[in-house]
């Protein structure tokens, strides 16, 4: 199953890839890294969209003469007329070609930014951008994080430009979205405003992400120093995967009877790939506090079952794999800065 648009100069869905296949193979899949230009035109997003008055229609059909809609617009593709959305009048369109230029801007152009995939969806309602910085966080001496950033937009009225800084561990493809607490790993720029507004959100977008960056990396190689039982693995998985405040209350209370077979199979599934995965098993993830973050992201990239790569990308982006990350996040802080305190209190 897939949700993507189809490109509308030839018989290609609106989606590309770099080197690798991905969303199950279709779409155009190149050799090197493309130019903005060349990516907005591989992805099928090449295309405009406006804003079009909207009329009512008698229930036979017949038009009635100046029947508008007050302040309610459709926004049309310009290529193939399809209706993507229904919008106000202040609604601003961020045409394609500006979701690139604004990355473009982060690092001056294409000769820092690698765009790795990009698509729409629907019928082309909404876009996403995948790109890499130049760099890497390293973990101990070779497990390497690339460094990315993930945009989406869309032309239907639902949804701000949300950009956000998103590290994705190499050995396991495995995406490591989350971020410090009072802090922010991404920016949502509202349909509204100009193109000054969203390069300035653009600089600030790269500012977020050499601080995170530089932050990242000390704390995962503090995570990867800090030992772990398997038993404190089992149990920090299981906070970290609780729906709702009924089962963490039954699972901190011990009423193991009451826990969903659901989520105790979930959590089954997480600990077996947190020792068995074979990137589980390296120097900086085996025993260790980052193996056991990494068992909850892994999970939700590598293990989980979705219905398509849309959902996947949802999930892990801005769903249930997103909080469940961060939530693994906050819990190996908390773990860190526990073992911390009590050496404090021995020595």
């Amino acid at each position: 199953m897939h949700n993507l648009a189809k490109n509308t100069k030839n018989d290609e869905y609106s989606f590309f890839s770099c080197k690798e296949k991905a969303w199950h193979g279709l779409g155009t899949i190149v050799e090197d890294y493309p130019t903005s230009a060349e990516a907005l035109r591989f992805a099928g997003l090449d295309y405009t969209v406006e804003k079009w008055p909207m009329n009512a229609y008698a229930p036979n059909g017949n038009t009635c003469d100046d029947l508008h809609v007050p302040d309610k617009f459709a926004t049309v593709r310009t290529d193939n007329h399809a209706v993507l959305g229904t919008v106000g009048r202040d609604y601003e369109i961020v045409q394609n070609v500006d979701a690139f230029a604004f990355f473009d801007s982060i690092v001056g152009g294409d000769h820092g930014i690698l765009y790795e995939t990009a698509g729409a969806l629907g019928k082309g309602e909404r876009i996403f951008i995948t790109a890499k910085l130049p760099g890497y966080i390293r973990v101990g001496a070779d497990d390497c994080i690339e460094k990315y950033l993930f945009l989406t937009t869309s032309h239907d009225g639902y949804g701000s430009i949300t950009a956000a800084f998103t590290p994705v561990r190499i050995v396991c493809n495995n995406t490591l979205n989350a971020a410090m607490r009072n802090h922010t790993n991404a920016i949502k720029i509202r349909h509204t405003g100009g193109a000054k507004e969203r390069l300035a959100e653009a600089h600030k977008l790269m500012q977020i992400s050499n601080s995170m960056s530089d932050e990242l990396s000390g704390i995962f190689n503090q995570w990867a120093k800090v030992r772990i039982t398997d038993h404190e693995v089992k149990h920090l998985i299981q906070v970290a995967m609780v729906p709702n405040k009924e089962t963490l209350n039954n699972l901190l209370q011990g009423n193991t009877d009451e826990l969903s077979t659901v989520y105790t199979n979930m959590v089954d599934k997480v600990y077996e790939y947190a020792m068995s995965a074979p990137s589980q098993q390296q120097d900086t993830t085996a025993g260790t506090l980052f193996g056991a973050y990494n068992a909850v992201t892994g999970y939700f990239q590598n293990v989980r079952k979705y219905k398509d790569d849309e959902a996947k990308l949802k999930s892990v982006m801005d769903g249930t794999g997103r909080l469940r990350a961060q939530a693994a996040f906050d819990l190996c802080t908390d773990f860190a800065k526990e073992l911390q305190v009590n050496h404090f209190i021995i020595n």
